[in-house]
């Protein structure tokens, strides 16, 4: 399993506010603009990621990870799995307490490298139907 229960609900609980979303963009069909707005519902501030650097649901967007002035605490990563190591690695090095990678988001390589770098990380699961659970 790549998210214990434990794990979930560290990083949704006490691992901090501050979530990095990359892959969201204005276009409400996509996966990230919904899971967005339910973190915002439960209290998380949104930072929109993607190379277009949209405002999204009322927060400035940013076109890398780096790009964001103010710290991270957690990157919920909404891009294919060939990308997807690469924004883990990009998490490490802006100093994030975790990574999130989306339902079918999987990099096995990349979610060692991540939790050995002290890391919290869940795989292929979605904070939007895990946060609801924690009641």
């Amino acid at each position: 399993m790549h998210g214990t229960p434990e794990t979930i609900r560290q990083i949704l609980t006490r691992s901090g506010d501050t979530w990095a979303v990359v892959g969201l963009s204005s276009n409400e069909r996509r996966a990230a603009y919904g899971v967005a707005a339910v973190l915002q519902r439960y209290g998380k501030r949104i930072v929109p990621v993607h190379p277009k650097a949209e405002t999204v649901h009322g927060e400035k967007g940013y076109a890398t990870l780096a790009d964001i002035p103010f710290p991270v605490d957690v990157v919920d990563v909404f891009v294919n799995s060939e990308l997807a190591g690469a924004v883990a690695d990009e998490a490490v090095a802006i100093g994030a307490k975790a990574v999130w990678f989306q339902l079918d988001v999987i990099d096995e390589a990349a979610f060692a490298r991540t939790r050995e770098a002290g890391l919290d990380m869940v795989m292929d699961r979605c904070p939007a139907i895990e946060i609801p659970r924690l009641g």
